[in-house]
């Protein structure tokens, strides 16, 4: 990762403009070239240095449903089950806790309905209880880290 790179992340923590064609944009804010910013962000995702590019959307405000849960995993059987979570399209990620509950995941689903039935359906393919924690109020909170 160059310092360019570091600007580019640096830069697209904060959104992308609302205009026609952000990647100009952008690319005028950094001073290079669109296809440069794209090329490296597709770079960045590639090699791992980034996991995740796209929007966050307010699920709830277009009729669907999200939640926080847990589940308690035996050892011998995490990275079978984390597959079988990361195999559901509803799963979002999942990521290990050194907790009893030790394997947390959130789910984003089309509709209230949807995420009960795929909350069932983990506790059916896994044989595990879920623990459900869903949100109770909304809080944004600004965050940037700087690289």
């Amino acid at each position: 990762m160059d310092e360019r790179d570091r600007q580019l992340i640096n830069r697209l923590q904060h959104g992308l403009p609302l205009v026609r064609q952000p990647w100009q944009s952008v690319a005028q804010e950094l001073g290079c070239a669109p296809g440069e910013v794209l090329d490296r962000l597709h770079a960045l995702l590639e090699d791992g240095v980034l996991t995740r590019f796209g929007p966050m959307f307010d699920i709830e405000r277009v009729g669907g449903a999200f939640t926080l849960a847990a589940l308690t995993v035996p050892e011998a059987r995490f990275d079978a089950v984390a597959e079988q979570l990361n195999a559901l399209p509803q799963v979002a990620h999942n990521y290990r806790r050194e907790h009893a509950w030790n394997m947390w995941f959130v789910l984003a689903c089309a509709s209230p309905e949807e995420l009960d039935a795929t909350l069932s359906r983990i506790e059916t393919l896994s044989g595990l209880t879920v623990l459900n924690l869903p949100k109770e109020h909304t809080y944004h909170v600004g965050l940037h880290f700087p690289v």
